[in-house]
């Protein structure tokens, strides 16, 4: 006698197909928001794809790269940066001073002005929070000031940072009065591009503070002397602040040098080399 459980496997396989073709038949179809979503998200997986394909990622299982660990000091060091090795400038992130150590001080009336030159080789002597804040600030007016030197033909990075304190009520100051006096040349300001809000009034209360990038004519070497004029009040002590500098920065590289060298900010800050001609 035959079996019947072939015969059963049969109809229960045949029924179990029904059911599912009944269930694809009554579904119910996707309202419109429903199509316009399914669409979106299949719109934005092809844009994904494309996008990993043309950055040479690869789609799949296993695809995800393990994180990358976050380099220690010395890891760091042995990476040995192109624009310290070919430009000499020193290791990034070994700096200790602070800004007001290396700045050119003006005591005007009721008013205080500090210059600082944003070269690479003075921001990278300044204690790596103090260069991480300066390098933030330079690169947010990265496109202003890039179409200002091309505006006057730069091919020189000669950029200052300008602060105007307030040690008087209603102390009042005129920004463009600023000149650099260098062996056989003076410098004025080509143009002064604002930090802070309300600097065009060229008034301050106590304890204000208004600043700007003030951008320079090719040729302001800070391997000069240097005398710095604004209104009736001189100051030339830029001779002494470069020795300041020149000595912290031979700190700088003994500091990289016991640590194996020196490759960024530590913190993972970006670093802006020094532009060459």
């Amino acid at each position: 006698m035959t079996s019947p459980k072939p015969y059963w496997n049969w109809y229960l396989n045949r029924r179990g197909a029904m059911r599912e073709a009944a269930e694809v038949i009554w579904a119910p179809r996707p309202t419109e928001p429903q199509r316009r979503g399914a669409d979106q998200r299949r719109w934005a997986a092809g844009v994904a794809l494309a996008w990993l394909t043309a950055c040479g990622g690869t789609v799949g299982a296993g695809s995800a790269s393990a994180p990358t660990p976050n380099p220690g000091p010395r890891t760091a060091a042995a990476a040995a940066p192109s624009d310290t090795v070919n430009t000499g400038l020193i290791p990034a992130g070994y700096g200790t001073l602070r800004q007001d150590d290396i700045s050119i001080k003006l005591s005007l009336e009721g008013v205080l002005v500090q210059l600082l030159p944003m070269n690479e080789s003075v921001i990278r002597t300044l204690s790596p929070d103090a260069a991480r804040t300066l390098h933030d600030l330079l690169q947010s007016y990265r496109k202003p000031i890039a179409a200002y030197a091309a505006m006057y033909g730069l091919r020189e990075n000669n950029i200052w940072y300008v602060s105007f304190y307030g040690l008087a009520p209603d102390a009042t100051f005129s920004p463009l009065d600023l000149t650099i006096r260098a062996p056989g040349r003076d410098f004025t300001p080509l143009r002064v591009i604002p930090i802070t809000p309300g600097f065009g009034q060229n008034r301050l209360q106590v304890r204000d503070v208004q600043r700007a990038f003030y951008l320079f004519d090719d040729g302001l070497s800070l391997g000069q002397p240097l005398t710095v004029t604004m209104g009736a009040v001189t100051d030339d002590s830029w001779q002494t602040i470069e020795r300041k500098i020149e000595a912290e920065q031979a700190h700088v590289r003994a500091r990289a040098a016991h640590v194996g060298g020196g490759a960024t900010l530590r913190g993972g800050s970006p670093q802006f080399p020094e532009r060459r001609p």
